[in-house]
Parts: structure tokens; C-alpha cells; sequence
């Protein structure tokens, strides 16, 4: 069953039985007005015929004057004695001598009662006739309900006639509604399946800017989820491309000087030293690539404990001037003391791919700056080198996994792999801090991180 049809039948229902109480409040408030006014009639009637009612004196009913016809043409009228004998009635009763209600006559009590006489259908009122303490006679007044009856049944004919033209109605609205309403439904899912049967994740549901629902909402999400997903396949298509070039090219190195190697007979120095750098590139990619796949799954354990960072960068400058050898000038500026709470070893690899980075892209004869400084509860280390800089469409993108301005870096057999800032960023966010970015081709690129200091 759809949804549509679910929500239809659930609505009808609803409306259906809102009806069913209301139709019942009217019919039984509509039957306790009419049976009021035939009660307050036969009230009437009885109280003129005790006016004109006369008891002998030794307190026997022996003559009752009825009141004028008009009064008593819409009512019958019966007076019985003590007895049981009929003493009087009105002539609107006809020959009848049996009472109008045999059950209440010989109550002794007041009672308003339905009663049913020769398949006619009455309401009759009981009065006992009192003399001082003593019943001397009973006094039964009666009305037709066949007009009350009549009424009745033709309300409740009319109102099911209305409840169900209502319902059908209803029904109907309802489903014309909800086909209009449940519409980008539809559409979502024939989308989905063009998706699945196109793979093409460009694909976007039609939107109503206007469509300001639950609904619209959904669109809303969904459209920005397919966004996201074109984006991380097209990474994952980019990224794929990237490791096949990378893994392509030193094994088709060393798979050459093995070759080689074998043709020759003996093992070549200049040989061995190429695998050895093909292979340490390859373990650097199955490096990142696994510490990646940790971070996602929440299995990158980070060990915190306090961390001088001052020492920290001391080292960092040290092992990196070492690198640098003469061909790039690292300078640590200014420091200051400065603790966090961090994983030493995760903030160092940090450091020594900013700054490695720095040095591998800084031309011959350029300089790399190094600084910290505490600023307030925050400390602040700087990473600036003069360098080529960065493009401004590739900035935005850097943090991206997999990604890699190649425009404004000439790669080297060292180079990476496009995942070691999006590893310093997942590292930096994950101790609570920033890492931001600033750079201009020709002015070289400035790294700044942000980390709280340790209270």
C-alpha cells in the first residue's frame, strides 16, 4: 500500500469519525429538545386539568371537567380512581380503556415514560392525585411521538447522507492533496533511479524555491548530499588517477633496474639506490593512505599529554636545517614558551611536512621563517617560506585529500602525494585546533596553526 494511499485512508478515517461524534451530539441534542417540548406540553395540559378538577366531600373523584378541546386535541387525557377504574378521559382518546402507561399507574410516582399502546408510540406523564396525604387517583396525560419519531429518522437519514457525501469528499481532496504534496516525492525517487541506472551523480531533483515545507526541506538536503557525493567520487576518481600514476612509476623504476641488474649480472649501485627510493615513495603512500583510513574510522588513537611546543619547533628547525642544507636558508624568528595538550608525535609530523614542504618548494636561495608566539590562551605558530606561492583557485583546495597544485609546484622525486596536509588538518582539528592558509604566486605562502594553550 502507498503512502499516499495510507495517508488518504488515515485522513478519511479521521474526518469520518469527527462526523460520527458530531452527528451523534446533534442527533441526541436535537432529541432532547423535541421531547422537552412535548414534556412541557403534557406539563401544561396537566396542570389545567388539576384546576379544573372537583372532589366530593367525603374525598372521592366523582366529576372532572376537562379543559377546553384546543388544549387537549394534541393530547389524550385519562383519569383513574384508586380503584383502578377509569373515571374520565378526553374525547380525543376515543374507547380506549386500557392506560396509557399500565406500568407507572400504580407507581404512586411523578414519571415522564415512552409508551407503546396498540403499535403507537407515546409519551406520557404519571401524576398521582393527592387529597391532603391521600392518593385519591391517578392523572396520565399522553402525546403522539410519531412527528418526533418522523423528525428523528429523517435527521438521521439526512446526516448520514452528509457524512457520507463528506467522507467521499474528503477522500478525494485528500488524495488530489496529497498527490500534488508527495509529488518531489516521485520525483526524488525517480531521480535515484536514473542515478543508479546512469551512475551519473550530477543529477539534481527539480525545486521550487517557493516550496518552503518538510518536503522542500528534503529536496534541499538531498540535492546538497548529491553534491557532496559527486564530490567525494569525483576525489575518489581523481585520487584513484593519482595512486595509479604513483604506483605505476616506481614500480615500472624498479621493475628497470632489476632488469637491468639481471641482464648484467651483478648488482649496480646506481640501481639499488633507485628501488630504494621507489620504495621508500611507495611505503610513504601506503603510509598515508592507512593513517587516512584510521582517521575516518575513529581507530587514530591520539596520546595526550602536556608538549612544550618551543622545544618542539626547536627541533623541527634543527632536523629541517639539515635538510635544507645550503641550497634554503630556515629561520626560526622568535619563540616563545608555549604548552599544549597534544600527541607529540602527531604535532611534530605536522611541523615536518609544513616545513619539509616549504624547503622542497622554495627555490634555490629562498628562505624559510619559523615563529611562535603566545597570544593570549592561544599559541600561534607561523610556517612562511618564499617560495612560487599558490594560485588562487588551487588555494581553496589544498586541504583537500588527494589534491595538489601542481600549477605552481614543479614536483620532484620526493614529492608527495597530495595527503600530508589533509593528515596536519585532521591532526590540528582533532586537538582543537585551526590551521589556516595565505599565499599569493610570486610572495610565497605563510601556514599559520592554531592550538589552546594548557591552563
Amino acid at each position: 500500500m502507498s503512502l499516499r494511499l495510507r495517508l488518504t485512508l488515515l485522513y478519511t478515517t479521521f474526518i469520518g469519525g469527527i462526523l460520527l461524534i458530531f452527528g451523534a451530539a446533534v442527533y441526541v441534542l436535537i432529541n432532547v429538545i423535541l421531547l422537552n417540548q412535548v414534556d412541557t406540553m403534557l406539563a401544561s395540559v396537566s396542570r389545567e386539568i388539576f384546576r379544573a378538577t372537583t372532589v366530593s366531600p367525603m374525598g372521592e373523584l366523582r366529576l372532572i371537567s376537562l379543559p377546553q378541546l384546543d388544549m387537549t386535541a394534541s393530547a389524550y387525557v385519562q383519569v383513574w380512581s384508586r380503584d383502578g377504574e377509569l373515571v374520565s378521559a378526553s374525547p380525543s382518546i376515543g374507547a380506549l380503556t386500557k392506560p396509557l402507561d399500565p406500568i407507572a399507574l400504580n407507581s404512586g410516582l411523578t414519571l415522564y415514560q415512552d409508551s407503546y399502546l396498540e403499535g403507537a408510540h407515546l409519551r406520557v406523564l404519571n401524576v398521582p392525585l393527592m387529597l391532603g396525604e391521600r392518593n385519591v387517583g391517578t392523572l396520565q396525560v399522553g402525546a403522539s411521538l410519531s412527528v418526533v419519531d418522523a423528525t428523528r429518522g429523517n435527521l438521521l437519514s439526512t446526516m448520514i447522507v452528509i457524512a457520507v457525501i463528506a467522507v467521499m469528499m474528503a477522500g478525494l481532496g485528500s488524495w488530489l492533496v496529497l498527490g500534488r504534496a508527495l509529488f518531489p516525492l516521485e520525483s526524488i525517487t525517480e531521480t535515484v533511479d536514473q542515478i543508479n541506472r546512469a551512475d551519473d551523480l550530477s543529477r539534481r531533483i527539480p525545486h521550487q524555491e517557493q516550496s518552503q515545507d518538510e518536503i522542500g526541506d528534503l529536496v534541499v538536503s538531498f540535492n546538497q548530499t548529491l553534491e557532496r557525493l559527486e564530490s567525494l567520487f569525483t576525489s575518489q576518481q581523481r585520487f584513484l588517477a593519482d595512486v595509479s600514476h604513483e604506483l605505476r612509476t616506481p614500480l615500472t623504476v624498479i621493475k628497470g633496474n632489476v632488469d637491468l641488474m639481471r641482464r648484467i649480472k651483478e648488482a649496480d649501485e646506481e640501481s639499488l639506490t633507485s628501488i630504494d627510493q621507489e620504495a621508500g615513495r611507495l611505503s610513504r603512500l601506503v603510509g598515508g593512505l592507512l593513517m587516512l583510513a584510521q582517521a575516518d574510522s575513529g581507530k587514530l588513537a591520539l596520546n595526550f599529554a602536556p608538549v612544550e611546543l618551543d622545544l618542539l619547533l626547536t627541533e623541527v628547525f634543527t632536523e629541517m636545517r639539515v635538510l635544507a642544507r645550503n641550497r634554503v636558508q630556515v629561520h626560526l624568528n622568535e619563540i616563545d614558551q608555549v604548552i599544549v595538550n597534544g600527541d607529540r608525535d602527531r604535532l611534530k609530523q605536522v611541523l615536518l611536512n609544513l616545513v619539509s614542504n616549504a624547503v622542497q618548494y622554495t627555490p634555490t636561495g629562498g628562505e624559510v621563517f619559523l615563529s611562535l608566539n603566545k597570544l593570549g590562551e592561544q599559541g600561534r605558530i607561523i610556517v612562511r617560506d618564499t617560495g612560487p606561492g599558490i594560485p588562487a583557485e588551487d588555494l581553496p583546495h589544498i586541504f583537500e585529500r588527494f589534491y595538489r597544485a601542481e600549477k605552481s609546484r614543479t614536483r620532484s622525486k620526493a614529492g608527495g602525494f597530495g595527503l600530508g596536509l589533509s593528515i596536519a588538518k585532521w591532526i590540528v582539528e582533532h586537538h582543537g585546533g585551526q590551521i589556516k592558509v595565505e599565499s599569493k604566486e610570486g610572495s610565497g605562502t605563510t601556514f599559520v596553526i592554531w592550538l589552546n594553550v594548557l591552563k
